[in-house]
């Protein structure tokens, strides 16, 4: 389903490209409208909001202002990019932290993974997965499909004005102004890779 934001119309929440209003996570296979997991069987987008609940989005913080004491002190590390950092601080490779068998099956073999006869193996999705934010000014769709993307969070430290960089290519959208030393998830001002 699509993320929808608190605070923007029904109409732009369902059909539209909201932005306004508070921030919400979404998962980057279903949050934008159209994505793979968001569609009915007329290709329209279904109705409703997702969020992750599971502690964490562009609304948690700032906190500091010591980095990175303050950021481990919080629960996590720097430069942590929710689904696609795994506990070691290196990125996955697919989407299996995200998604039980990495969300998608193929009934083929490959070198990855066997099949047993009638039962479907697991074919994890190698770009375009993660957690994406929007809402606070930032958008819940980075463009058409058939791509249908978003914007990926990444904890990042720094001063800010709403909106601005906090780092180089992530945005404030935390809903406070940031001072020097100061943490939060910054909204990836770049569009994320098409899910394949």
């Amino acid at each position: 389903m699509p993320a929808s934001l608190p605070g923007d119309t029904n109409a732009n929440n369902r059909t539209g490209n909201p932005a306004a209003g508070q921030p919400v996570t979404y998962g980057l296979l279903a949050g934008p409208k159209g994505s793979p997991f968001d569609k009915d069987t007329t290709g329209n987008a279904s109705t409703g909001a997702l969020s992750t609940g599971i502690g964490f989005g562009a609304e948690v913080g700032p906190i500091g202002p010591v980095a990175p004491a303050s950021i481990k002190a919080a629960g996590f590390t720097d430069d942590y990019t929710p689904g696609v950092t795994k506990p070691d601080g290196n990125a996955s490779a697919d989407s299996s932290i995200m998604y039980i068998g990495g969300g998608r099956t193929a009934t083929s073999g490959a070198p990855n993974y066997r099949n047993v006869a009638g039962v479907a193996g697991c074919n994890p999705y190698t770009a375009g997965f993660g957690i994406g934010g929007a809402g606070a000014g930032g958008s819940r769709d980075a463009g058409a499909g058939p791509a249908f993307t978003g914007f990926t969070l990444k904890m990042v430290t720094g001063a800010a004005a709403l909106g601005a960089a906090i780092e180089v290519g992530f945005l404030n959208r935390s809903g406070q102004v940031m001072i020097a030393g100061q943490s939060a998830f910054g909204s990836n001002a770049a569009a994320s890779a098409a899910v394949a």
